[in-house]
């Protein structure tokens, strides 16, 4: 297997490779709230599906399904646990085209479990990496990068 790969197996049962995006977001990461909910400043407590060493702090990349909590916003929002889908990252992400994306912040939207997003707008690009495994972000990005 080359680097920069990672071998995914789809529904079918078919090897697909996948672009590897290095997880730069640790648990207690602060990101913004790029969705028109209220909530501005979220904090990632939990990452779906993230698996590590022992002893290792889980890590998030862009694409990826956390548990967040709202640290600034409105006060029905704050102190509850919400789902959320990373959307952008400042660290670089590889594509296998050999370019490298980075974005100015870390941000992500709110997600309710089924995949459904709580706003109704997202504010600012959309990597393309979150954009094929969410579909619904991908409706409703104004610019996917």
């Amino acid at each position: 297997m080359s680097a920069g790969k990672s071998r995914a197996v789809s529904a079918k049962g078919v090897q697909e490779f996948r672009p590897y995006v290095t997880r730069s977001l640790p648990l207690g990461a602060r990101i913004t709230c790029a969705d028109n909910t209220g909530a501005k400043i979220l904090e990632i407590i939990m990452v779906k599906r993230a698996k590590t060493r022992t002893s290792r702090y889980p890590s998030a990349a862009v694409g990826d399904f956390v548990n967040v909590v709202v640290k600034k916003g409105p006060a029905e929002l704050r102190k509850q646990i919400f789902g959320a889908v990373i959307i952008r990252q400042k660290y670089p992400i590889r594509r296998l085209n050999g370019v490298r994306v980075t974005f100015e912040d870390n941000a992500a939207v709110l997600v309710t479990p089924e995949g459904e997003i709580k706003g109704t707008d997202i504010k600012g690009p959309v990597a393309a990496e979150a954009s094929e495994k969410w579909p619904r972000v991908a409706n409703l990005a104004s610019m996917v990068v």
